[in-house]
């Protein structure tokens, strides 16, 4: 008999709870932990102990938001079984995910790297993933059955997060140039045509990218705000001219100052 793989999702917000339920309709057991999370998920099992979430899992796929991705990995390290798999999906920068890293090997525990590389909404729990670390190939093995696409890399933690920080730049750039160039056209009433402009150079979808990249700024202004420090942190570490990576940070700023006012 095939035996059932047991996963469990640390972080119940958006990206967790879409891939807690694509996990499970594709035949997981899974358990979801998030102590500020409330509702019920059909086919998760909702434990509000972090210990008894991970106890006997076969993974454990952390989406708490880079800001708590080192809390969180301490408590649920020390009740993982050293045969379980380790995975950090959040969006932080190198350094956190070596942080975590460190933790595993201390336990023994193999520890993936995960940069998730297309918003989660878009395809849900197949999304395209890019995996780095010595838990990545054992993670491959345990999701790629489950429908989880799983690019895997031989380099060690924070790799993977290095790339994905390459990948964001360009993006949330992208986003922060659509954004303010239609913001500028708005004001002469020319944003119509503007967006016709941009939709026809970004080719087929194009107009539908548009629409992905200015409503997911706005939706999480600032979770992107956390990454693109990071993603300018790295830009400056490699001696490389980071204007551009500034520019779109004030930018991220700045919605999600006007958000939380």
């Amino acid at each position: 008999m095939t035996r059932t793989t047991t996963i469990a999702v640390l972080g119940l917000g958006e990206a967790g709870t879409i891939y807690a339920r694509g996990l499970a309709a594709a035949g997981a057991r899974v358990r979801g932990y998030d102590p500020f999370a409330s509702r019920s998920l059909d086919g998760i099992d909702r434990i509000d102990d972090l210990a008894r979430a991970v106890d006997g899992a076969d993974a454990v796929l952390s989406l708490v938001g880079g800001a708590s991705a080192l809390a969180v990995a301490a408590p649920a390290l020390a009740a993982l079984r050293p045969e379980a798999v380790y995975a950090d999906f959040n969006t932080a920068g190198p350094d956190v995910k070596r942080g975590v890293a460190a933790l595993a090997t201390a336990r023994g525990i193999p520890m993936a790297d995960v940069a998730v590389l297309a918003p989660v909404p878009r395809a849900g729990h197949r999304t395209g993933v890019l995996a780095s670390g010595d838990g990545a190939r054992p993670l491959a093995e345990l999701l790629e059955p489950l429908g989880v696409p799983v690019e895997t890399i031989d380099a060690a933690a924070g790799e993977a997060a290095r790339l994905r920080l390459l990948r964001s730049g360009f993006m949330k750039g992208l986003a922060g140039l659509v954004i303010e160039g239609l913001g500028a056209a708005r004001t002469t009433g020319d944003e119509e045509w503007l967006r016709g402009q941009m939709a026809a150079e970004l080719g087929p979808g194009g107009a539908d990218l548009i629409d992905r990249l200015i409503d997911g700024t706005h939706r999480h202004a600032a979770r992107r705000a956390f990454e693109m420090r990071a993603v300018v942190a790295a830009a400056e570490a490699s001696g490389q001219p980071a204007d551009l990576a500034r520019a779109t940070l004030v930018w991220l700023e700045r919605i999600a100052g006007e958000q939380s006012g």
